[in-house]
């Protein structure tokens, strides 16, 4: 792909050719950064062995687990809005995390949690919101005030959300999953397009589907269950957020891996 554009660059000999050749350029720029951040390198986890990175120095760092589906959610909020560059990734080793992680940086010992302008904040649904309104970057949260209320109710029923498809984690029948789905399926008929806040994506979706990847997964394989069955709505929204760059850099999951934790969890 380069060399063709390059290619291109170099035939230009006409009298405009200056400016095309600029204007080639700044493409190409713009390109290559959106090629690079999409190619960006993934620093190992940090365990107990690992030293402990300067603290409080100016730079804005996220702390987070790459498999983790809560600090997924930051990871890809981080992402959209192109901050590669103004956030680090410090992924950490949650079987063996580092000492100073709780002694020095986040007491509740959790991730995510966000180090910026000298604090600490944890949560992610709290830190979705703060990373889409305290940096640069296009904007997550709809201006549209039915919206943004529609968004404060989906987070408020999160839990609800969560705890039905957990009874069915624990039990035999699938009954609890799919009221939970059904709930969800009638949340993205309030408004047209593939999303839950219409034909924009949103951090109403960023909340909900680093969950339901994981949930579609293990009712698949430990019950059989198609979570998109019946539900039309919830197959157009998986489906237009797996082609979300920003989501798509963040799936990490081991599927074996997810079931065999799944299976652990609640069948112990």
């Amino acid at each position: 792909m380069w060399r063709q554009f390059l290619s291109k660059l170099n035939s230009i000999n006409n009298q405009n050719g200056q400016f095309l050749k600029l204007r080639y350029a700044e493409f190409l720029r713009s390109m290559a950064t959106v090629y690079f951040r999409t190619l960006e390198y993934l620093p190992p986890p940090l365990d107990a062995t690992s030293e402990q990175p300067a603290l409080f120095d100016g730079t804005t760092r996220l702390y987070m687990t790459y498999t983790c589906p809560f600090a997924q959610r930051v990871w890809i909020t981080r992402n959209y809005k192109g901050l590669q560059h103004k956030i680090k990734l410090v992924p950490l080793n949650l079987q063996n995390k580092p000492a100073w992680y709780k002694e020095k940086v986040y007491p509740e010992n959790k991730v995510p949690a966000l180090e910026h302008d000298g604090k600490i904040i944890g949560d992610s649904l709290v830190l979705i919101k703060y990373v889409n309104g305290n940096f640069e970057g296009p904007s997550l949260l709809p201006n549209d005030p039915d919206k943004r209320k529609l968004y404060e109710e989906l987070l408020s029923d999160m839990d609800k959300f969560t705890g039905m498809v957990f009874t069915t984690f624990k039990g035999d029948s699938t009954t609890g999953a799919g009221a939970a789905f059904d709930h969800l399926e009638h949340a993205l008929t309030k408004y047209d397009g593939p999303f839950l806040l219409g034909s924009e994506f949103s951090l109403a979706d960023i909340a909900y589907i680093t969950l339901v990847e994981r949930f579609q997964i293990y009712l698949s394989e430990a019950f059989n269950y198609d979570i998109t069955a019946g539900r039309p709505k919830l197959a157009a929204w998986i489906e237009a957020v797996n082609k979300i760059d920003a989501y798509k850099q963040t799936k990490k999951t081991d599927p074996n891996e997810l079931v065999a934790l799944y299976k652990k969890m609640f069948t112990a």
